[in-house]
């Protein structure tokens, strides 16, 4: 076929000339920047398309040539054998969700530099706050007193302030945006069980379901605990049986919301007057597994630091039943939220 160009037109075009060669066409190209959009438009024209995981796809440890006619080559033959691993598709609505969720995340991390950036421009010119640097409105005032004899200087210290401004003003607009979103949502119900358990508020539930999707795609909990990359890697020969570290693997920032909910489970087992709050309107099923979620989780971590194990150590492995946890709390609210008989 040679190499094809990327715009509709040229898609169209290739959808015209597969069909004039073969009535059952298999399409195969692995993930990357350009998102799902080819994807779609081959499975709207009625082809079988997969879109792979490049970390998945079989390689020769010795071959060290790489061109792109070799890499079609090798997809096609990999795919023929039943090698390749597909990624998972989101739904147009869902990747539109996960867009917004992702923007307020990146909106926050920006507020958290400018804030950091300032409070490095304070310190390397001795000005030192006393009291609570909570960026609350007593904080700001005091930052506003400040001035400094050089205009150069003061410029730079006026810019800082106004970057956290725009900043604090773009992650108020989103959040605003996303609470009201997230209600029209289809997975609403899964984002409002998961905030019933403790460590899991609004921004944590938000951010782990916009990255998952449907939780029904995962059929054992344990490939929910693999997507998350929390399993043990493993090499083991004949009789022996080495396991190694967490294998890191999926998202990235699925698990660090994972692993930051895991620490709330060191303290002993209570219903706080936050989750009490949240589990208002909730179905009693929701909240009681998120209790026995609760139970299980923080004996697990007495039980693990009993034995003296490290502490990091210990929080992964909380944090991998709690994404058990979370698998069956996403079915449960899926299923009560199907039956129409069932009022909160």
């Amino acid at each position: 076929m040679g190499k094809i160009g990327t715009s509709p037109t040229d898609i169209q075009n290739l959808c015209k000339r597969l069909r004039s060669k073969s009535s059952q066409v298999s399409i195969v190209y692995e993930a990357g920047p350009c998102g799902y959009g080819l994807y779609r438009r081959l499975v709207k024209s009625g082809f079988d398309c997969m879109v792979c995981a490049p970390s998945l796809i079989p390689k020769k440890p010795g071959e060290r040539v790489k061109t792109d006619r070799r890499d079609a080559i090798r997809l096609v033959r990999s795919l023929r054998a039943g090698d390749l691993s597909a990624v998972y598709v989101p739904g147009i609505e869902d990747e539109a969700f996960r867009d917004l969720a992702r923007a307020w995340a990146s909106a926050r991390d920006d507020l958290r530099h400018a804030r950091q950036r300032l409070k490095s421009f304070l310190l390397v010119h001795g000005v030192h706050y006393v009291g609570r640097a909570d960026w609350g409105p007593a904080h700001r005032r005091r930052l506003s007193k400040y001035s400094f004899e050089s205009p150069w200087r003061q410029l730079a210290f006026d810019e800082h302030r106004r970057t956290i401004e725009d900043r604090q003003a773009q992650c108020e607009r989103l959040e605003s945006a996303l609470k009201e979103a997230v209600t029209e949502w289809r997975l609403y119900p899964v984002v409002e069980a998961l905030q019933a358990m403790r460590g899991i508020q609004f921004i944590t539930a938000v951010g782990l379901i916009s990255e998952l999707g449907d939780l029904t795609r995962f059929e054992h909990p344990r490939q929910l605990m693999s997507w998350f990359g929390i399993t043990p890697s493993e090499y083991s020969s004949g009789g022996s049986r080495h396991q190694g570290s967490i294998t890191k693997a999926g998202n990235s920032y699925a698990r660090k919301l994972l692993v930051e909910a895991a620490w709330s489970y060191r303290h002993p087992a209570r219903i706080s007057p936050a989750i009490q709050k949240r589990q208002e309107n909730l179905p009693r099923p929701v909240i009681d597994r998120a209790w026995d979620a609760q139970l299980r989780l923080c004996k697990r971590y007495r039980k693990l630091q009993a034995k003296g194990k490290n502490v990091n150590i210990t929080i992964v492995a909380v944090a991998r039943e709690l994404a058990g946890f979370i698998w069956d709390m996403g079915r449960i609210a899926m299923s009560v939220a199907q039956q129409p008989q069932c009022h909160k």
